[in-house]
Protein backbone atom coordinates (compact mmCIF):
# COMPACT_ATOMS: atom_id res chain seq x y z
CA UNK A 1 0.00 0.00 0.00
CA UNK A 2 2.54 2.84 -0.68
CA UNK A 3 2.36 6.04 -2.03
CA UNK A 4 1.98 5.98 -5.70
CA UNK A 5 5.23 6.69 -7.68
CA UNK A 6 4.14 9.37 -10.66
CA UNK A 7 5.48 9.05 -13.78
CA UNK A 8 6.90 5.01 -13.62
CA UNK A 9 3.57 4.16 -12.25
CA UNK A 10 1.73 5.26 -15.58
CA UNK A 11 4.25 4.00 -17.62
CA UNK A 12 3.83 0.70 -16.06
CA UNK A 13 -0.35 0.87 -16.33
CA UNK A 14 -0.23 2.09 -19.91
CA UNK A 15 2.29 -1.19 -21.07
CA UNK A 16 -0.33 -3.30 -18.87
CA UNK A 17 -3.55 -1.94 -20.45
CA UNK A 18 -1.78 -2.52 -23.89
CA UNK A 19 -1.12 -5.63 -23.07
CA UNK A 20 -4.47 -6.55 -21.85
CA UNK A 21 -6.48 -5.03 -24.88
CA UNK A 22 -3.95 -7.55 -26.82
CA UNK A 23 -5.28 -9.84 -24.79
CA UNK A 24 -9.36 -9.95 -26.57
CA UNK A 25 -11.97 -8.80 -24.90
CA UNK A 26 -11.79 -12.68 -22.21
CA UNK A 27 -14.23 -15.34 -22.07
CA UNK A 28 -18.34 -14.88 -22.22
CA UNK A 29 -20.12 -16.11 -19.71
CA UNK A 30 -23.65 -17.72 -19.70
CA UNK A 31 -26.08 -15.35 -18.78
CA UNK A 32 -27.67 -15.91 -15.10
CA UNK A 33 -31.27 -14.79 -14.19
CA UNK A 34 -34.29 -14.06 -15.75
CA UNK A 35 -33.90 -11.89 -19.13
CA UNK A 36 -35.42 -8.32 -18.83
CA UNK A 37 -36.68 -6.83 -22.10
CA UNK A 38 -35.08 -3.22 -20.81
CA UNK A 39 -31.80 -5.57 -20.44
CA UNK A 40 -28.93 -5.47 -22.24
CA UNK A 41 -27.57 -7.89 -25.14
CA UNK A 42 -24.51 -9.50 -23.23
CA UNK A 43 -24.87 -10.26 -19.60
CA UNK A 44 -22.66 -12.86 -17.44
CA UNK A 45 -20.80 -13.26 -13.17
CA UNK A 46 -18.33 -10.17 -14.34
CA UNK A 47 -16.97 -8.78 -11.08
CA UNK A 48 -17.63 -4.54 -11.00
CA UNK A 49 -15.55 -1.89 -9.59
CA UNK A 50 -16.95 1.78 -9.81
CA UNK A 51 -15.22 4.30 -9.06
CA UNK A 52 -16.96 7.14 -8.19
CA UNK A 53 -15.29 10.86 -7.26
CA UNK A 54 -17.05 14.34 -6.18
CA UNK A 55 -17.57 17.73 -8.75
CA UNK A 56 -15.77 16.01 -11.79
CA UNK A 57 -16.98 17.86 -14.52
CA UNK A 58 -17.85 15.29 -17.08
CA UNK A 59 -17.00 17.40 -20.44
CA UNK A 60 -13.36 16.99 -19.03
CA UNK A 61 -13.71 13.45 -20.68
CA UNK A 62 -13.68 14.75 -24.50
CA UNK A 63 -13.45 18.25 -25.92
CA UNK A 64 -12.23 20.55 -24.84
CA UNK A 65 -11.33 19.58 -21.54
CA UNK A 66 -8.85 17.34 -22.43
CA UNK A 67 -6.68 20.04 -24.15
CA UNK A 68 -6.05 21.67 -20.52
CA UNK A 69 -5.42 19.17 -18.42
CA UNK A 70 -2.95 15.37 -18.59
CA UNK A 71 -6.04 12.38 -17.37
CA UNK A 72 -3.83 9.21 -18.96
CA UNK A 73 -6.09 6.67 -17.35
CA UNK A 74 -9.57 8.57 -18.26
CA UNK A 75 -7.96 8.37 -21.76
CA UNK A 76 -7.03 4.85 -21.04
CA UNK A 77 -10.62 3.90 -20.09
CA UNK A 78 -12.01 5.99 -23.88
CA UNK A 79 -8.92 3.67 -25.59
CA UNK A 80 -10.50 0.36 -24.75
CA UNK A 81 -13.82 1.15 -23.51
CA UNK A 82 -16.96 3.37 -24.05
CA UNK A 83 -17.51 7.16 -22.89
CA UNK A 84 -20.91 8.89 -22.98
CA UNK A 85 -20.85 11.66 -23.87
CA UNK A 86 -23.98 13.27 -22.63
CA UNK A 87 -24.88 11.86 -19.12
CA UNK A 88 -25.85 13.69 -16.52
CA UNK A 89 -26.60 13.69 -12.63
CA UNK A 90 -30.27 13.62 -11.27
CA UNK A 91 -29.76 16.42 -8.96
CA UNK A 92 -26.23 18.66 -8.70
CA UNK A 93 -25.80 18.29 -4.84
CA UNK A 94 -23.88 15.03 -3.24
CA UNK A 95 -26.65 13.38 -1.00
CA UNK A 96 -29.43 14.07 -3.39
CA UNK A 97 -27.62 12.74 -6.16
CA UNK A 98 -25.63 9.34 -4.87
CA UNK A 99 -29.50 8.52 -3.73
CA UNK A 100 -30.89 8.71 -7.12
CA UNK A 101 -27.38 6.43 -8.47
CA UNK A 102 -28.01 4.05 -5.43
CA UNK A 103 -31.80 3.83 -5.30
CA UNK A 104 -32.43 4.06 -9.52
CA UNK A 105 -35.15 6.44 -8.42
CA UNK A 106 -35.45 10.27 -9.53
CA UNK A 107 -34.93 12.54 -6.13
CA UNK A 108 -38.72 13.35 -5.86
CA UNK A 109 -39.35 9.36 -5.94
CA UNK A 110 -36.83 9.35 -3.24
CA UNK A 111 -37.54 13.11 -1.38
CA UNK A 112 -33.98 13.59 -1.62
CA UNK A 113 -34.65 17.44 -1.04
CA UNK A 114 -30.85 18.43 0.40
CA UNK A 115 -27.36 16.95 1.97
CA UNK A 116 -29.19 16.01 5.02
CA UNK A 117 -32.32 14.48 3.12
CA UNK A 118 -31.29 11.26 1.19
CA UNK A 119 -32.04 7.54 1.63
CA UNK A 120 -33.04 5.67 4.70
CA UNK A 121 -30.18 3.42 6.31
CA UNK A 122 -31.78 0.22 5.61
CA UNK A 123 -32.55 1.40 1.83
CA UNK A 124 -32.63 -1.51 -0.68
CA UNK A 125 -29.42 -0.61 -2.66
CA UNK A 126 -28.10 -2.48 -6.03
CA UNK A 127 -25.35 -3.46 -4.08
CA UNK A 128 -27.58 -5.20 -1.26
CA UNK A 129 -29.15 -6.43 -4.26
CA UNK A 130 -25.67 -8.47 -6.11
CA UNK A 131 -24.63 -9.50 -2.36
CA UNK A 132 -27.94 -11.19 -1.89
CA UNK A 133 -27.63 -12.69 -5.56
CA UNK A 134 -23.66 -13.98 -4.38
CA UNK A 135 -21.39 -11.25 -4.86
CA UNK A 136 -19.09 -10.21 -2.51
CA UNK A 137 -19.32 -6.62 -1.91
CA UNK A 138 -16.90 -3.79 -0.43
CA UNK A 139 -16.97 -0.22 -0.21
CA UNK A 140 -14.35 2.41 0.70
CA UNK A 141 -14.12 6.07 0.74
CA UNK A 142 -16.93 8.60 0.41
CA UNK A 143 -20.65 7.23 0.21
CA UNK A 144 -22.73 9.80 0.78
CA UNK A 145 -26.53 8.84 0.47
CA UNK A 146 -28.07 8.63 3.87
CA UNK A 147 -30.14 10.57 5.49
CA UNK A 148 -28.46 12.99 8.78
CA UNK A 149 -25.51 13.50 7.49
CA UNK A 150 -23.35 17.36 6.49
CA UNK A 151 -23.57 20.38 8.26
CA UNK A 152 -25.87 21.85 10.31
CA UNK A 153 -25.44 25.56 8.11
CA UNK A 154 -26.20 23.49 5.12
CA UNK A 155 -29.85 22.33 6.20
CA UNK A 156 -30.72 25.83 7.27
CA UNK A 157 -29.79 27.13 4.24
CA UNK A 158 -31.37 24.79 2.09
CA UNK A 159 -34.94 24.70 4.89
CA UNK A 160 -34.63 28.85 4.45
CA UNK A 161 -33.93 29.53 0.99
CA UNK A 162 -37.32 30.89 0.51
CA UNK A 163 -37.22 33.66 3.29
CA UNK A 164 -37.20 36.65 2.11
CA UNK A 165 -33.11 37.55 2.05
CA UNK A 166 -29.89 37.27 0.37
CA UNK A 167 -26.93 36.21 2.89
CA UNK A 168 -23.43 35.29 1.50
CA UNK A 169 -23.26 31.30 2.58
CA UNK A 170 -19.74 30.75 1.13
CA UNK A 171 -15.98 31.44 1.89
CA UNK A 172 -14.73 34.10 -1.72
CA UNK A 173 -13.14 31.50 -3.83
CA UNK A 174 -9.83 30.84 -3.46
CA UNK A 175 -6.74 28.61 -4.33
CA UNK A 176 -3.88 27.11 -1.89
CA UNK A 177 -0.54 25.74 -3.39
CA UNK A 178 0.98 23.53 -1.07
CA UNK A 179 4.20 21.53 -0.99
CA UNK A 180 7.01 20.98 -3.75
CA UNK A 181 7.18 19.39 -7.08
CA UNK A 182 7.41 15.61 -5.43
CA UNK A 183 3.81 16.26 -3.51
CA UNK A 184 1.85 13.53 -5.12
CA UNK A 185 -0.92 12.77 -2.52
CA UNK A 186 -2.08 16.19 -1.56
CA UNK A 187 -5.59 14.77 -0.50
CA UNK A 188 -4.69 12.25 1.59
CA UNK A 189 -8.15 11.01 2.64
CA UNK A 190 -8.78 9.86 -0.89
CA UNK A 191 -5.17 8.49 -1.22
CA UNK A 192 -5.90 6.19 1.90
CA UNK A 193 -9.19 4.80 0.83
CA UNK A 194 -7.39 4.05 -2.57
CA UNK A 195 -4.57 2.20 -0.86
CA UNK A 196 -7.33 0.09 1.11
CA UNK A 197 -9.42 -0.46 -2.01
CA UNK A 198 -5.61 -1.73 -3.71
CA UNK A 199 -5.11 -3.23 -0.72
CA UNK A 200 -8.10 -5.81 -0.52
CA UNK A 201 -8.35 -5.98 -4.64
CA UNK A 202 -4.57 -7.69 -4.12
CA UNK A 203 -5.32 -9.84 -0.56
CA UNK A 204 -9.19 -10.39 -0.74
CA UNK A 205 -10.24 -10.45 -4.37
CA UNK A 206 -8.07 -12.74 -5.22
CA UNK A 207 -9.08 -15.62 -3.38
CA UNK A 208 -12.84 -15.34 -4.48
CA UNK A 209 -14.32 -17.86 -6.20
CA UNK A 210 -17.69 -15.82 -6.84
CA UNK A 211 -17.33 -12.46 -8.54
CA UNK A 212 -16.89 -8.96 -6.43
CA UNK A 213 -18.71 -5.69 -6.60
CA UNK A 214 -16.01 -2.77 -5.22
CA UNK A 215 -16.92 0.92 -4.98
CA UNK A 216 -14.15 3.64 -4.15
CA UNK A 217 -15.39 7.18 -3.69
CA UNK A 218 -13.87 10.05 -3.50
CA UNK A 219 -14.10 13.31 -2.42
CA UNK A 220 -11.77 14.77 -4.88
CA UNK A 221 -11.66 17.32 -7.30
CA UNK A 222 -14.32 18.72 -4.43
CA UNK A 223 -13.19 22.24 -3.04
CA UNK A 224 -11.50 22.01 -0.06
CA UNK A 225 -12.78 23.74 3.43
CA UNK A 226 -12.11 27.31 4.18
CA UNK A 227 -12.00 27.82 7.74
CA UNK A 228 -11.08 31.72 7.14
CA UNK A 229 -14.99 31.66 6.40
CA UNK A 230 -15.66 31.22 10.09
CA UNK A 231 -16.58 28.72 12.17
CA UNK A 232 -19.35 27.26 10.21
CA UNK A 233 -16.93 27.35 7.04
CA UNK A 234 -17.81 26.09 3.72
CA UNK A 235 -15.91 24.52 1.34
CA UNK A 236 -14.32 27.13 -1.21
CA UNK A 237 -10.64 26.45 -1.83
CA UNK A 238 -9.16 25.03 -4.83
CA UNK A 239 -5.59 23.25 -3.55
CA UNK A 240 -2.61 21.18 -5.14
CA UNK A 241 0.52 20.77 -5.23
CA UNK A 242 3.33 21.82 -8.58
CA UNK A 243 3.38 18.33 -9.35
CA UNK A 244 -0.85 18.45 -10.31
CA UNK A 245 -0.08 21.60 -11.25
CA UNK A 246 2.44 21.02 -14.23
CA UNK A 247 -0.19 18.00 -15.79
CA UNK A 248 -2.28 21.42 -16.40
CA UNK A 249 -1.73 23.50 -19.55
CA UNK A 250 -2.36 26.65 -17.74
CA UNK A 251 -2.16 28.84 -21.58
CA UNK A 252 -5.05 26.64 -22.44
CA UNK A 253 -7.53 27.43 -20.11
CA UNK A 254 -10.56 29.52 -21.15
CA UNK A 255 -11.11 32.38 -19.19
CA UNK A 256 -15.33 32.02 -19.16
CA UNK A 257 -17.59 34.64 -20.70
CA UNK A 258 -19.71 36.34 -17.81
CA UNK A 259 -23.02 38.59 -18.60
CA UNK A 260 -23.52 41.31 -16.40
CA UNK A 261 -25.26 41.02 -12.76
CA UNK A 262 -27.93 43.59 -14.03
CA UNK A 263 -28.89 40.82 -17.07
CA UNK A 264 -28.22 37.35 -15.02
CA UNK A 265 -31.69 35.28 -14.58
CA UNK A 266 -32.91 36.04 -10.88
CA UNK A 267 -31.83 32.65 -10.06
CA UNK A 268 -28.44 32.66 -11.19
CA UNK A 269 -27.98 36.02 -9.43
CA UNK A 270 -29.15 34.77 -6.12
CA UNK A 271 -26.73 31.87 -6.60
CA UNK A 272 -23.66 34.01 -7.77
CA UNK A 273 -24.31 36.12 -4.43
CA UNK A 274 -24.87 33.09 -2.15
CA UNK A 275 -21.72 31.85 -3.15
CA UNK A 276 -19.94 34.91 -2.53
CA UNK A 277 -19.06 35.34 -6.40
CA UNK A 278 -20.17 38.93 -7.05
CA UNK A 279 -17.48 40.58 -6.01
CA UNK A 280 -14.38 41.55 -8.55
CA UNK A 281 -12.20 38.70 -9.89
CA UNK A 282 -9.26 39.31 -12.09
CA UNK A 283 -8.46 36.95 -15.21
CA UNK A 284 -5.54 35.44 -13.32
CA UNK A 285 -7.86 34.91 -10.33
CA UNK A 286 -10.33 32.94 -12.21
CA UNK A 287 -7.60 31.12 -14.23
CA UNK A 288 -6.14 30.07 -10.91
CA UNK A 289 -9.34 28.64 -9.80
CA UNK A 290 -9.52 26.90 -12.97
CA UNK A 291 -5.85 25.57 -13.61
CA UNK A 292 -5.83 24.55 -10.02
CA UNK A 293 -9.26 22.33 -9.97
CA UNK A 294 -8.20 20.95 -13.07
CA UNK A 295 -5.26 19.64 -11.41
CA UNK A 296 -7.40 18.32 -8.36
CA UNK A 297 -8.68 16.28 -11.63
CA UNK A 298 -5.50 15.07 -12.55
CA UNK A 299 -4.71 13.62 -9.12
CA UNK A 300 -8.33 11.84 -8.93
CA UNK A 301 -7.14 10.64 -12.45
CA UNK A 302 -4.29 8.68 -10.75
CA UNK A 303 -6.37 7.43 -8.22
CA UNK A 304 -7.99 5.57 -10.66
CA UNK A 305 -4.94 5.00 -12.15
CA UNK A 306 -4.18 2.62 -9.15
CA UNK A 307 -7.18 0.68 -9.43
CA UNK A 308 -7.07 -0.12 -12.89
CA UNK A 309 -3.28 -1.30 -12.22
CA UNK A 310 -4.13 -3.20 -9.31
CA UNK A 311 -6.47 -5.07 -11.53
CA UNK A 312 -3.82 -5.68 -14.18
CA UNK A 313 -1.35 -6.62 -11.53
CA UNK A 314 -3.82 -9.49 -10.02
CA UNK A 315 -5.31 -10.52 -13.46
CA UNK A 316 -8.59 -9.68 -12.40
CA UNK A 317 -8.94 -7.21 -15.07
CA UNK A 318 -10.04 -9.47 -17.87
CA UNK A 319 -12.49 -10.40 -15.87
CA UNK A 320 -13.74 -7.23 -14.34
CA UNK A 321 -16.10 -4.29 -15.71
CA UNK A 322 -14.58 -1.26 -14.68
CA UNK A 323 -16.99 2.16 -14.30
CA UNK A 324 -15.62 5.28 -13.77
CA UNK A 325 -18.46 8.23 -13.27
CA UNK A 326 -18.76 11.35 -10.34
CA UNK A 327 -22.43 12.75 -8.76
CA UNK A 328 -21.93 15.69 -10.61
CA UNK A 329 -19.74 18.53 -11.71
CA UNK A 330 -17.72 22.10 -10.77
CA UNK A 331 -18.88 25.30 -12.30
CA UNK A 332 -15.10 26.24 -11.90
CA UNK A 333 -16.26 30.03 -12.20
CA UNK A 334 -18.49 29.76 -15.10
CA UNK A 335 -21.67 31.78 -14.70
CA UNK A 336 -19.81 33.70 -11.88
CA UNK A 337 -20.28 30.74 -9.69
CA UNK A 338 -18.41 27.96 -8.23
CA UNK A 339 -19.51 24.71 -6.93
CA UNK A 340 -22.93 23.09 -8.42
CA UNK A 341 -26.64 23.36 -7.53
CA UNK A 342 -26.58 24.42 -11.13
CA UNK A 343 -28.25 22.89 -14.16
CA UNK A 344 -25.63 24.28 -16.48
CA UNK A 345 -23.15 22.10 -18.03
CA UNK A 346 -20.28 22.26 -15.75
CA UNK A 347 -22.08 21.37 -12.50
CA UNK A 348 -24.90 19.24 -14.50
CA UNK A 349 -22.73 17.00 -16.77
CA UNK A 350 -20.84 14.09 -14.99
CA UNK A 351 -18.32 11.75 -16.31
CA UNK A 352 -19.54 7.81 -17.46
CA UNK A 353 -16.48 5.64 -19.13
CA UNK A 354 -17.04 2.43 -18.75
CA UNK A 355 -14.48 -0.58 -19.48
CA UNK A 356 -14.36 -4.04 -19.37
CA UNK A 357 -15.10 -7.81 -20.72
CA UNK A 358 -18.35 -7.90 -23.39
CA UNK A 359 -17.56 -3.62 -23.22
CA UNK A 360 -17.11 -1.95 -26.61
CA UNK A 361 -13.81 -0.37 -27.31
CA UNK A 362 -13.22 3.03 -28.79
CA UNK A 363 -17.02 3.66 -29.08
CA UNK A 364 -18.71 7.06 -27.97
CA UNK A 365 -22.57 7.29 -26.89
CA UNK A 366 -23.51 10.64 -27.71
CA UNK A 367 -27.42 9.32 -25.93
CA UNK A 368 -28.67 11.30 -23.23
CA UNK A 369 -28.27 8.96 -20.00
CA UNK A 370 -28.49 9.77 -16.16
CA UNK A 371 -27.55 8.32 -12.68
CA UNK A 372 -29.95 6.70 -11.93
CA UNK A 373 -29.02 4.08 -14.83
CA UNK A 374 -26.41 2.70 -12.70
CA UNK A 375 -28.65 0.75 -11.10
CA UNK A 376 -30.41 -1.15 -13.86
CA UNK A 377 -26.90 -1.29 -15.20
CA UNK A 378 -25.56 -3.53 -12.46
CA UNK A 379 -28.16 -5.88 -12.00
CA UNK A 380 -27.92 -6.08 -15.69
CA UNK A 381 -24.23 -7.24 -15.09
CA UNK A 382 -25.11 -9.37 -12.72
CA UNK A 383 -27.91 -11.12 -14.70
CA UNK A 384 -30.28 -9.96 -11.37
CA UNK A 385 -33.60 -9.29 -12.33
CA UNK A 386 -34.94 -5.66 -12.73
CA UNK A 387 -37.28 -4.05 -10.57
CA UNK A 388 -40.32 -2.69 -12.74
CA UNK A 389 -40.24 0.45 -10.59
CA UNK A 390 -36.92 1.79 -11.36
CA UNK A 391 -36.76 5.33 -12.83
CA UNK A 392 -33.23 4.53 -14.69
CA UNK A 393 -32.90 1.72 -17.75
CA UNK A 394 -29.66 -0.64 -18.11
CA UNK A 395 -26.91 1.04 -20.43
CA UNK A 396 -26.35 -2.48 -21.36
CA UNK A 397 -28.00 -2.26 -25.19
CA UNK A 398 -25.33 0.95 -25.86
CA UNK A 399 -22.23 0.09 -24.54
CA UNK A 400 -21.98 -3.83 -24.89
CA UNK A 401 -19.83 -5.10 -28.13
CA UNK A 402 -23.15 -5.49 -29.76
CA UNK A 403 -24.25 -2.00 -28.93
CA UNK A 404 -24.40 -1.56 -32.79
CA UNK A 405 -27.06 -4.01 -33.18
CA UNK A 406 -29.09 -3.26 -30.19
CA UNK A 407 -28.81 0.88 -30.54
CA UNK A 408 -31.96 1.15 -32.21
CA UNK A 409 -34.01 -1.05 -29.77
CA UNK A 410 -32.82 0.45 -26.75
CA UNK A 411 -36.14 0.87 -24.31
CA UNK A 412 -33.70 4.16 -22.73
CA UNK A 413 -35.65 7.06 -23.36
CA UNK A 414 -34.36 10.07 -25.69
CA UNK A 415 -34.47 12.33 -22.44
CA UNK A 416 -33.20 12.76 -18.90
CA UNK A 417 -34.69 14.53 -15.96
CA UNK A 418 -32.83 16.69 -12.91
CA UNK A 419 -33.62 18.33 -10.23
CA UNK A 420 -32.35 20.44 -7.31
CA UNK A 421 -34.40 21.20 -3.99
CA UNK A 422 -31.60 22.38 -1.61
CA UNK A 423 -29.17 25.62 -0.84
CA UNK A 424 -27.71 28.32 -2.64
CA UNK A 425 -30.85 28.14 -4.94
CA UNK A 426 -33.73 29.94 -3.99
CA UNK A 427 -36.47 27.80 -5.79
CA UNK A 428 -36.62 24.31 -6.66
CA UNK A 429 -35.04 23.38 -10.31
CA UNK A 430 -36.37 21.03 -12.99
CA UNK A 431 -33.78 20.38 -15.92
CA UNK A 432 -34.93 18.67 -19.07
CA UNK A 433 -31.80 17.71 -21.70
CA UNK A 434 -32.98 16.67 -25.20
CA UNK A 435 -31.09 15.55 -27.96
CA UNK A 436 -29.44 19.56 -28.17
CA UNK A 437 -31.94 21.12 -26.02
CA UNK A 438 -31.80 22.22 -22.60
CA UNK A 439 -34.78 23.50 -20.75
CA UNK A 440 -35.23 24.39 -17.41
CA UNK A 441 -38.08 25.31 -15.20
CA UNK A 442 -38.15 27.18 -11.61
CA UNK A 443 -41.03 26.69 -9.51
CA UNK A 444 -41.58 28.62 -6.04
CA UNK A 445 -43.81 31.26 -5.38
CA UNK A 446 -42.96 33.80 -7.59
CA UNK A 447 -42.91 33.68 -11.53
CA UNK A 448 -39.54 32.99 -12.57
CA UNK A 449 -39.24 32.68 -16.26
CA UNK A 450 -37.77 29.25 -17.85
CA UNK A 451 -34.55 28.67 -20.01
CA UNK A 452 -33.64 27.35 -23.16
CA UNK A 453 -30.67 26.92 -24.24
CA UNK A 454 -29.73 25.35 -27.84
CA UNK A 455 -26.45 23.05 -26.69
CA UNK A 456 -25.77 22.64 -29.96
CA UNK A 457 -25.20 26.52 -31.43
CA UNK A 458 -24.55 27.55 -27.77
CA UNK A 459 -22.77 25.36 -25.24
CA UNK A 460 -21.67 27.89 -23.41
CA UNK A 461 -25.03 28.41 -22.51
CA UNK A 462 -24.87 32.25 -22.44
CA UNK A 463 -28.46 33.23 -24.64
CA UNK A 464 -32.17 31.83 -23.67
CA UNK A 465 -33.94 31.49 -26.68
CA UNK A 466 -37.12 30.11 -24.58
CA UNK A 467 -39.02 33.43 -26.06
CA UNK A 468 -37.36 32.79 -29.53
CA UNK A 469 -38.48 29.14 -29.57
CA UNK A 470 -42.05 29.29 -28.08
CA UNK A 471 -42.95 26.06 -29.98
CA UNK A 472 -40.02 24.25 -28.52
CA UNK A 473 -40.19 25.50 -25.26
CA UNK A 474 -43.70 24.93 -24.79
CA UNK A 475 -43.45 21.41 -26.16
CA UNK A 476 -40.72 20.17 -23.54
CA UNK A 477 -42.70 21.92 -20.39
CA UNK A 478 -45.64 18.92 -22.05
CA UNK A 479 -42.98 16.58 -21.98
CA UNK A 480 -42.02 17.64 -18.40
CA UNK A 481 -45.25 17.63 -16.83
CA UNK A 482 -45.77 14.72 -17.95
CA UNK A 483 -43.10 13.14 -16.38
CA UNK A 484 -43.31 15.17 -12.97
CA UNK A 485 -46.01 17.16 -11.59
CA UNK A 486 -43.32 19.75 -10.26
CA UNK A 487 -45.75 22.36 -9.31
CA UNK A 488 -46.87 19.55 -6.62
CA UNK A 489 -43.50 18.24 -6.07
CA UNK A 490 -42.28 21.82 -5.55
CA UNK A 491 -44.90 22.83 -2.47
CA UNK A 492 -44.40 19.10 -0.79
CA UNK A 493 -40.47 20.49 -0.86
CA UNK A 494 -41.95 24.12 0.85
CA UNK A 495 -43.94 21.97 3.26
CA UNK A 496 -40.95 20.14 3.99
CA UNK A 497 -38.27 23.33 4.57
CA UNK A 498 -40.54 24.66 6.98
CA UNK A 499 -41.73 21.56 8.96
CA UNK A 500 -37.94 20.97 9.89
CA UNK A 501 -36.72 24.56 10.42
CA UNK A 502 -39.76 24.65 13.00
CA UNK A 503 -38.82 21.53 14.36
CA UNK A 504 -35.09 22.25 14.71
CA UNK A 505 -35.46 26.41 15.69
CA UNK A 506 -37.61 24.48 18.74
CA UNK A 507 -35.14 22.11 19.73
CA UNK A 508 -32.74 24.48 20.08
CA UNK A 509 -35.06 26.45 22.38
CA UNK A 510 -33.35 29.66 23.79
CA UNK A 511 -30.45 29.17 21.94
CA UNK A 512 -32.08 29.83 18.64
CA UNK A 513 -30.57 33.74 17.95
CA UNK A 514 -27.30 32.87 18.69
CA UNK A 515 -27.11 29.33 17.00
CA UNK A 516 -28.66 30.93 13.67
CA UNK A 517 -26.27 33.94 14.15
CA UNK A 518 -23.00 31.90 13.64
CA UNK A 519 -23.88 29.36 10.52
CA UNK A 520 -22.15 29.69 7.22
CA UNK A 521 -23.92 33.32 6.70
CA UNK A 522 -22.68 34.53 10.03
CA UNK A 523 -20.73 38.04 8.16
CA UNK A 524 -23.49 38.91 6.54
CA UNK A 525 -25.94 37.99 9.49
CA UNK A 526 -24.37 39.79 11.95
CA UNK A 527 -24.73 43.55 10.84
CA UNK A 528 -28.63 43.01 11.32
CA UNK A 529 -29.73 40.11 13.15
CA UNK A 530 -33.06 41.43 14.00
CA UNK A 531 -33.76 42.05 10.95
CA UNK A 532 -32.98 39.26 9.25
CA UNK A 533 -34.92 37.07 11.96
CA UNK A 534 -38.16 38.92 11.52
CA UNK A 535 -38.00 37.95 7.70
CA UNK A 536 -37.79 34.13 9.02
CA UNK A 537 -40.62 34.89 11.33
CA UNK A 538 -42.99 36.64 8.40
CA UNK A 539 -41.58 33.43 5.89
CA UNK A 540 -43.46 31.25 8.87
CA UNK A 541 -46.12 32.60 9.35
Amino acid sequence: MGAMRGPVRALLLLAAAAAWAGAGPGVRARPVGRRDPRAGAVRGPHSVVMVTSDSFDGRLTFYPGNLTVTLPFVNLMKKHGTLFLNAYTNSPICCPSRAAMWSGLFTHLTESWNNFKGLESNYTTWMDLMQKHGYHTQKYGKVDYISGHHSLSNRVEAWTRDVDFLLRQEGRPMVNLTGNKMHVRVMEEDWQNTDKAVYWIRKEATNFTRPFVLYLGLNLPHPYPSPSAGENFGSSTFKTSPYWLEKVMYEAIKIPKWIPLSDMHPIDYYSSYTKNCTGHFTKKEIRDIRAFYYAMCAETDAMLGEIILALKDTGLLKRTIIIFTADHGELAMEHQQFYKMSMYEGSSHVPLLVMGPNIKAQHRVSNVVSLVDIYPTMLDIAGIPLPHNLSGYSLMPLLSEKADETLSRSPHPTWILSEFHGCNVNSSTYMLRTDKWKYIVYSNDHSIPPQLFDLFADPDELTNVATTYREVAHSLEKKLRSIIDFPKVSASVHEYNKKQFINWKQSVGQNYSNIIANLRWHQDWLKDPKKYERAIDKWLK
